[in-house]
Parts: C-alpha cells; structure tokens; sequence
C-alpha cells in the first residue's frame, strides 16, 4: 500500500475496509454499561448513514464540532464528517463551558455532535443563542437531553441510534469525493499553554503523509494484527493521528473505559502497541519503582540485574558471554512477568507530546518495557521524528520521518519543513505568518541533531527558557522531570526568571505531604546533579495537585505555568524575601 496515492483519509479507510473480513471487529468500547462492538462493514454503514444526514445540512468546508469520550461513535462520526465534505473540530469533554463558547464562535460550526445529556448540559446555553448551529446530533439519552433541556426546537436535535437505524440507498454509498490531499480534515485547537488555543488547520495530505513515517516504525512492530487500546482524547492532534494509523495497519481498536480502569482495560484489550504522554510513563516508572523497592532479598538482586543488564543493552555497551546468558534468563524471570501486567502482547510504549526523561526511558526499557520516544506539535499533523525500535536512544526523540525536513536556526530552534506542516491557523492569518516563514514552521521548540545517527534531541521550549538575573539561560523542563522523577514528587513547577536564584513550587506525594524533611534531602540530591546557576535553593509545597479540572494542566496534562504562577504569585515571591 502506498500512501502516497491516496487523496484523502476517506478514501484510505475505504481502501482498507475492502481488504478485511467485513465481519471481524473493528471498533470495540470497553464500557461495561455500553459494549459496543462494531465490524468493519457495520462501521463502513454507519459512516455512510451519518454521512447522509451531514450532507443534508452542510456544505462543503463547514464545521463539525465533536465533543465526546473516545468511543466507535466517534470515529464514525469523524470519517462521516470528512465524507460529507465537512471539517471535523474535536475538542476535550474537560472542556469549561466557557472554553466551549470560545471555540463555537470562534470556528462556527453547523453541526455539533455531543456523546451524552451530560455533555449537551455544557453546550446548551451557546447553541441556543447560535443560528449557525443547525443540527444537534447526540450518541445517548437523546431524549432524555431533550427533556431536561425542555428543548422547543426538538427538530434541531437528533438520536444517532435512531439514524443509524434508517435505511440506505445505494445513491448514498458514495465513496468518492472531490477531496485532495490540500483539502482540510480537521482544525485541532492547540492546549492553550499560554491563552487562548489557535486553531490548527490540518490536511488529508498533512496526516497521510505522517502516516509513511508512523508506518515504518509500526512495520518492526506487527507480526499479525495489532490491537491498539485507545486511551489518550481522540481530540489530541496525537491519537487523532494514531487513529488513521491504526485504519492503515488494518487494527483492532479497544477504547478505554476511563482512566481510572486504564490498568483493567490493557489486561482486557491485551495491545500490541500502546501511545501515551510523559506523565503516564512517569507515573508507571514512580509506581513500579516503589514495588521494586519493597523487594528484599534474591528478588532484590533479580531486579537490580534485570535493569543493570537491561541498560547495558540499550546501550549498545559489550557483555561478556555470561552476562548475555543473565540477560536472557531476565527475560524469563523477570521482563516477562512485568510484561504480563500490560497482557502480555505489548511490543512497544509510544511516548509523544512531551519530554520524556532520559532515567524514565532507559528504566522502562531495561525491564522489559520497550518505550519509544518521539517528538511532534499540532502544527505538524503532528509527528516530526520517533525512535525505531531497532536503535533506541532514549536521550533523542529520533531521526526525522520521511517526509518532512528538520533542520536547527542558528538560535538553537528546530524548523520544520514539508506536507505534514498545518495550513495555518483559522482565522489567525499574522498568528500564521509569525510561525510559518518560506515555507518553514518555527516550533518554539530548542534542539539539536547528532551527526552520528542524525537523530533529533529536544533540549527545551524557546519560551519556557528561564533567563536569571545574571542572564543564565536554564531549562526549567530538564529540572522539572528531574524532580518529578523521584517517588517522593509527583508535580512541580520551577520558577525565576530575572530572579538570583531558582525555586520550586512541590506537590508530594501523598506518602510525603507533611515531610518535609524527606522533600528537602530529595532536592538536595538532584542539586548535587545541576550546576550552580540550576539549583533549587528554595521549595514551597503545596497541597492542590495541578490538574485539569482546577485549570492548571492541559488535557494534555502539560503544566500551564502562566496559570500556575498566577495562582501562586504570593507563595512564590515570598520565597525570595
């Protein structure tokens, strides 16, 4: 299959629904209240059947607002939209009502797709006062939604199930459309770091041809048909990609009840690949290094040699014969036990969206966890570059995918060049201009490439670099994952600019909330780890997690920092008085 052929990600899904068993299952939710089980041909009618009702309401480039937990429907709903000739706009049910009246206006969509009563509840009062809006579509309790919502116009308002149920045409089986890899798929709105999200305009060509570079490193990966468990929001320009790469490898697609049952869920989907965000694997390495250390004994000493020789492979550095033989019965021994708790099937951990730090990598993958460390924004639809499995180097986020061109200003920021680069920002033409110079987007982001294996590291976020009062550049990132590595911390925050010295905001772990003895020696250690000018001199704990319901993190789980020192102005500026 070439990728390059396709126009459009209709027309790939279409390719690929002819090559499967039309009767295997395709999409399956793990919502013991809702199973829903869906094969390749019921999923291929469903989209048609939607696809119908969207053509009666939109013309081609409108938008599509789809607000729901990762679920079959929504990927129904998503290709049915791309098929109606419409532009899907995800967004995060974390979402505030008021971070929904952003969007609404700013994008205007005609059709909004809601999953429940619950979510309508949010929406309702913005789409009443919207005569753009001209159709409502809900997954469930769309009556009930009507009822509590004492809805006048219930026309406006449909029941997906009850659509799904109607009858189809052959004249609405139309799988060719006139789309071209130019056309618009979606707009992604960006997390918000630093205000109010952009738009981010990506194209059917832009994800197809971030489909080529994802491809090649799932290749290594499947020796029969992968199972993905689908976790991460589908509103993430991240697993809104991983879904097109899983119609492309032929999948079988489990979505995650809730986060909370994420561990039950893997035991039940048993995936073969599985794509997260730092902090998942921060919170895997701080949960499964506090088991290890509970260890006494001979499975002390196991442990201790699984990741000694663990890493000493990763690391291409020379085994004698008889650590080569320790290292195999490891796997028996040990890595095979630890891979069991993910089902037994996992080939690889994705990581995306962040930094991930170096001791998490070479940890995960010692033990049997082979974790791959990638690098990618929105803007480029969105990976730029991932680690392959056969030449891991987890201080890199890997070589470029094909595709695309990377290269370093002479500022230290990584450009990006090539199809997968957005269109732009909706109805941000100067916001567009400011990124995107001859052809190449400036990321915001500060690298560098190896000359050995032309891999891409990651050194920091051009407008997160803290510069001190004696006008040291420092990476606040470096710190934070440094700090945040250790089980005694589970978040922090590290702040100064213009200031003489850095100092910490701390959130502990619950274990450590009132020891703070414990927290200082912690810091103390990684200072002995920093130069002079990146040492914590000062930490203020504090009780409140950053989360996203409080505002504080993105969906992304990404530190809003200018959120952050707003909230912690005081506490902050107190620490230098």
């Amino acid at each position: 299959m070439n990728l390059d052929n396709f126009n459009s990600l209709i027309e790939l899904f279409f390719y690929q629904s002819e090559k499967q068993d039309p009767k295997s299952v395709f999409l399956q939710w793990l919502n013991p209240s809702n199973k829903k089980t869906f094969t390749w041909e019921e999923t291929k009618i469903n989209i048609f059947k939607l696809s119908k009702t969207l053509k009666e309401n939109v013309k081609e480039g409108d938008r599509c607002l789809l607000v729901s937990e990762n679920r079959p429907e929504w990927f129904i709903s998503d290709l049915a939209i791309m098929l109606s000739g419409a532009i899907t706009v995800p967004a995060y049910i974390t979402y505030t009502e008021e971070d929904y009246k952003y969007l609404i206006e700013d994008c205007e969509p005609t059709i909004v797709i809601v999953s429940n009563n619950d979510m309508l509840k949010k929406l309702n009062s913005v789409i009443n006062k919207k005569n753009f809006i001209k159709k409502v579509i809900i997954f469930d309790e769309a009556e009930k939604a009507q009822h509590n919502l004492n809805i006048d116009d219930k026309e406006k308002y449909l029941d997906f199930n009850f659509l799904m149920k109607n009858d189809l045409a052959e004249k609405d089986k139309i799988q060719n459309l006139n789309l071209k890899r130019s056309s618009a798929a979606c707009i992604i709105y960006t997390s918000g770091t630093g205000g109010n999200p952009k738009g981010v305009i990506l194209s059917h060509g832009g994800i197809l041809n971030n489909l080529v570079g994802a491809s090649e490193i799932m290749k290594p990966l499947i020796d029969s048909r992968p199972i993905f468990l689908t976790w991460l929001p589908l509103s993430h320009s991240y697993e809104h990609c991983v879904q097109f790469v899983q119609i492309a490898v032929g999948a079988k697609i489990y979505y995650a009840e809730k986060i909370e049952k994420l561990l039950d869920n893997i035991s039940e989907a048993k995936p073969t690949i599985m794509t997260a965000v730092p902090r998942f694997y921060q919170n895997l390495y701080n949960k499964i290094n506090i088991n290890m250390k509970k260890q006494t004994g001979f499975k002390a000493k196991l442990i201790s040699e699984t990741i000694r020789l663990g890493k000493k492979k990763l690391l291409k550095e020379k085994m004698t014969f008889l650590e080569k033989l320790l290292n195999s019965l490891m796997d028996l021994l040990v890595r095979k036990k630890i891979k069991n708790q993910f089902g037994g099937n996992l080939k690889a951990f994705i990581s995306g969206g962040g930094a991930l730090d170096k001791e998490i990598g070479e940890f995960l993958n010692a033990i049997g966890l082979p974790t791959l460390q990638g690098y990618g924004l929105t803007e480029t639809s969105p990976v730029v570059s991932c680690n392959p499995i056969h030449k891991i180097k987890v201080e890199t986020v890997g070589p470029p995918f094909k595709g695309n061109k990377v290269k370093i200003a002479e500022d230290g920021e990584i450009l990006v060049k090539g199809e997968n680069v957005m269109l732009g920002y909706w109805n941000k033409k100067e916001e567009t201009a400011k990124v995107i110079r001859d052809g190449w987007l400036y990321t915001g982001d500060i690298g560098e490439i190896d000359t050995q294996d032309g891999y891409l590291k990651i050194t920091d976020r051009k407008k997160d670099i803290i510069v001190s009062a004696g006008g040291d550049n420092i990476s606040p990132a470096k710190i934070e994952n440094m700090i945040t590595s250790a089980t005694e911390i589970d978040q922090c925050m590290v702040y100064g600019d213009k200031k003489n010295y850095l100092v910490a905001l701390i959130v502990p772990n619950k274990e450590f909330l009132n020891d703070k003895d414990v927290i200082n020696k912690t810091i103390e250690t990684i200072n002995k780890k920093l130069t002079l000018v990146e040492k914590i001199k000062k930490i203020q704990l504090i009780d409140e997690s950053f989360s996203i319901e409080n505002g504080l993190l993105t969906p992304t789980m990404k530190v809003k920092r200018k959120k952050v020192t707003e909230k912690f102005k005081k506490e902050l500026e107190n620490l230098y008085s």
